[in-house]
């Protein structure tokens, strides 16, 4: 999660992404955002991220992406 936490960082330094849950309703996270974030999840995690999974609820918050990244690296 760590490393999650320091990609989103990275990207918005601003945020608390510890207990930030409205990443994409508040538009926190934009389009370029969510493309970096997939490449960097890709890149640091080892799994793809289809198209299927980028829905606003896995974006939502760093506890989501977190979520999702661990399901992913399941399959």
């Amino acid at each position: 999660m760590e490393e999650l936490l320091s990609i989103l960082r990275e990207l918005h330094p601003e945020v608390d992404f510890e207990t930030c849950s409205t990443l994409i309703d508040d538009k926190i996270l934009d389009s370029i955002d969510i493309v970096t974030l997939v490449a960097e999840i890709g890149s640091e995690f080892g799994v793809e991220v289809p198209a299927e999974e980028l829905t606003p609820e896995n974006f939502n918050s760093a506890k989501a992406l977190w979520e999702m990244v661990q399901r992913l690296d399941e399959e």
